[in-house]
């Protein structure tokens, strides 16, 4: 153990990041007895990290850049409120060296390891080569400069290839390139990506392989020489090259497997002198005895996906961190290291997955975590939050453990199922298909999983499920109508003293029409029918209302005689129904035309809001199919709009630089 006089407590601890990582640090520096700091951009002001904090400091930016990119500003932070350390989260200047020494440089303590092992990490290429010296298994690559002939390096390597940002990660910068035809705007494109998302455009071409497994190791260490692994992750569920599913254990690994990239983890974060948290990441080709693994990269800070690390082997990483940036040796050995059960996290994302996973914004008027069957969550939202185009749209990430693997996925898929989640696309529905698939379940887990399995990017409700979402939603509108009338508050739901015709309420979901027709009867019930296109699906339904819960949008529904708890969100537009098969969207919708919504003819609109990067037609101009008509930024990741058919640039509507709302026109065609 470590001297007393080596020890140097933290007192009060800012933390550069945001959401929900921001939340995770807080959580362990409290239960330590550590003050906390918490800096936010302008669109951050109202967001719950910001008032978990003891202090909280603008950094007076909106973009990135602006905020939490720019080191002088979080410095400043520190300055003035009196922090005496810094941990960085991940992401934004996580695994920038200049800004770890910077924070060494102003006599504050870093959270993280040494300055000098991220900048030996920093540059990718650098990397590879520290872990060829270190005899670290390493696949093919290749820096792009401007000297560089790209096709023959490409061709070299070998195609498909991987187009790669020498610093950052999270898919940002990433480009799977198949042939020579692609390679130079796929470059490019990284190019900006990385540029927007680190400050730093380098990229490099590696050998692809298109469908291994990606299995990254956990390792710590400390200032006084003790470095342990605490076995893998597996994180190949993918889009973008980005991790949506992760778990602990593999699998797939057999224990000589396991030994041996734990021994190749170690032996790459002993070559730069590792202290603190971090990842040694590697791609696995092949099964059993066949199977080879390759470096990919080490990550020098906490991971989006340490908490299954956690749950399986009881150690509180960030507590373990801000321990050994104080002084301490680490509390553990790696005899004292042992993997308990399973544990899988998904990342809850506002995108649609039936839309090419673009970001999807809006408010979420419902935001809420079922209390079984009991998961971590941690969120950077609440209900109320404003999910924007800034910053990356997770959402959350959803932990469970269990005994098994089939018990932790089939657990993670119902707690997910049961999240009460209103006025945001998200990507709950293909998280809990992709769960539930009987490939996952058996373990089928390459990074071509998407591809090759094509989980359900979304719920499909069935015309019972519809109907059932329609009539909640009209005897919901009646109670909560009912509960504030101006005048005769004392009559009985739908009294009348004629006979009149049934009350009716439109709504619409997708291309389909819903109407709900009502008229109360003897005992406090309606007589019900609902048509589906104008389509009579069964004979009248008698449907009760047992109870409601107006605060919290709950009611249950009494239909034929079975009993139904539901909630129901309204969402401006429309309302969302949590039906027992699945979170339902319905639209109001008017007897009358909306004259309002007319499209234009060959327009090519904006997937999202968003900001142009560069347009790359004119007035005028013929085009083919497939043609890149205009490039946008939203959310840290790029997304080009196509030409859908062959045609005449009839109007532009934007310009480089433009902010430009979700459907916008950005161009027409003839």
């Amino acid at each position: 153990m470590s001297s007393a006089k080596s020890i140097t407590p933290i007192r009060r601890l800012l933390v550069a990041n945001r959401g929900e990582i921001a939340r995770r640090i807080f959580r362990s520096a409290h239960a330590m007895g550590i003050e906390t700091v918490a800096v936010f951009a302008d669109g951050d002001a109202d967001a719950p990290f910001v008032s978990e904090a003891h202090q909280a400091v603008s950094l007076r930016g909106r973009r990135p850049a602006e905020s939490y990119l720019d080191m002088a500003k979080v410095l400043d932070a520190a300055r003035v409120t009196g922090a005496d350390a810094v941990h960085p989260g991940y992401g934004f200047l996580a695994e920038n060296a200049a800004f770890a020494q910077a924070v060494v440089d102003a006599g504050l303590i870093w959270v993280g390891p040494s300055p000098h092992a991220i900048a030996s990490m920093g540059d990718k290429l650098a990397a590879k080569q520290l872990m060829v010296d270190a005899d670290v298994p390493t696949l093919p690559s290749v820096e792009v400069t401007l000297d560089l002939d790209l096709i023959k390096a490409a061709t070299e390597i070998g195609f498909p290839v991987l187009v790669k940002a020498t610093a950052g990660g999270g898919g940002k910068g990433m480009r799977v390139v198949e042939s020579v035809d692609a390679l130079a705007d796929a470059v490019a494109g990284a190019q900006r990506e990385a540029t927007s998302s680190f400050g730093n455009g380098i990229v490099f071409l590696e050998k692809y392989l298109p469908a291994p497994r990606h299995i990254e190791i956990q390792v710590m260490g400390d200032s006084h020489g003790e470095l342990v692994h605490l076995f893998e992750r597996e994180c190949s569920i993918q889009r973008r090259h980005q991790k949506i599913i992760e778990e602990a254990p593999s699998p797939v690994l057999a224990e000589s497997l396991r030994a041996a990239m734990g021994d190749a983890a170690l032996a790459a974060a002993r070559a730069i002198g590792y202290s603190s948290a971090g990842t040694v990441e590697f791609l696995l080709d092949g099964q059993g005895d066949q199977a080879q693994f390759w470096f990919l990269e080490v990550n020098t800070r906490i991971q989006v996906e340490h908490p299954v690390t956690e749950e399986i082997t009881g150690v509180d990483l960030v507590r373990e961190q801000l321990r050994v940036a104080s002084g301490h040796a680490l509390s553990f050995s790696q005899s004292d290291l042992a993997i308990d059960g399973h544990s899988i996290e998904a990342r809850l994302y506002a995108e649609d997955p039936a839309n090419d996973f673009l970001p999807a914004i809006g408010t979420l008027h419902a935001f809420e975590v079922p209390s079984s069957p009991v998961a971590r969550v941690d969120t950077g939202v609440e209900t109320g939050s404003l999910v924007g185009v800034d910053f990356d749209p997770m959402l959350a990430k959803v932990i469970v453990h269990a005994e098994t693997r089939s018990e932790a996925a089939l657990r993670l898929a119902l707690v997910l199922d049961n999240m009460v989640i209103a006025g945001v696309t998200t990507n709950r529905d293909f998280l809990v298909a992709t769960l539930r698939s009987p490939a996952f379940l058996a373990g089928d887990t390459t990074t071509d999983f998407i591809e090759r399995v094509q989980p359900q990017a979304a719920f499909v409700p069935a015309a019972d499920d519809l109907v059932l979402a329609g009539v909640a939603a009209a005897m919901y509108a009646q109670e909560a109508n009912r509960s504030a009338p101006g005048v005769l508050g004392f009559m009985p739901r739908g009294y009348r003293n004629s006979s009149m015709p049934a009350e009716r309420a439109l709504f619409g979901h997708n291309e389909q029409s819903l109407t709900v027709q009502y008229r109360a009867v003897r005992g406090q019930s309606f007589e019900t029918v609902a048509l589906l296109d104008d389509v009579e699906q069964e004979a009248s339904m008698d449907v009760r209302v047992v109870s409601t819960d107006l605060e919290r949008g709950a009611i249950t529904l009494d239909v034929d005689g079975v009993q139904t708890p539901l909630r129901v969100v309204e969402t401006g537009s429309g309302v969302m129904v949590h039906t027992p098969a699945g979170a339902i969207n319905l639209d109001h919708r008017s007897r009358f035309p909306d004259y309002a919504s007319v499209e234009v003819a060959g327009g090519q609109t904006a997937p999202m809001p968003g900001k142009v990067l560069s347009v790359h037609v004119g007035a005028g101009d013929q085009v083919t199919a497939g043609q890149t008509l205009v490039i946008m930024e939203a959310m840290k990741m790029e997304h080009t709009i196509t030409a859908p058919v062959d045609g005449l640039v009839a109007e532009l509507r934007c310009a480089e630089g433009d902010q430009v709302d979700n459907g916008q026109v950005l161009v027409v065609l003839e």
